[in-house]
């Protein structure tokens, strides 16, 4: 059974080198020998993180002579953000009610000082 995208999306965001690596290209293409230079591991273990981010397909790997770029594709990333807008109305509402509840507790106390 193929995975959907969204859950390979998320199942490649969830480590913490993954989304790292994916700050990285969010500036700008680089090699892998240049995304492995801030981590303590070694460019086939950056490939393989790759791999599972090429698989999301939130990179992709291109060949310019010598030269092989990464370059991220936000395609994905927007697709994770817009599934989670989905949840913004829900914690929005949250939060409102915590308000409104703090803000009784609020007039309560300053009632009770009054007296």
């Amino acid at each position: 059974m193929a995975a959907d995208q969204l859950s390979l999306a998320f199942a490649a965001l969830a480590d913490p080198t993954r989304r790292a690596i994916i700050a990285r290209l969010a500036d700008g293409e680089c090699t892998v020998g240049e995304l492995a230079r801030p981590f303590a591991m070694s460019g086939p273990a950056v490939s393989k993180h790759l791999k599972v981010l090429e698989r999301a397909g939130l990179v992709s790997r291109g060949r310019d002579a010598q030269w092989r770029p990464v370059r991220l594709r936000a395609t994905p990333i927007r697709k994770v953000a817009e599934w989670a807008e989905g949840y913004r109305q829900f914690w929005d509402a949250s939060y409102e009610r915590l308000d409104a509840y703090l803000n009784h507790l609020m007039s309560e106390e300053q009632d009770d000082d009054t007296r």
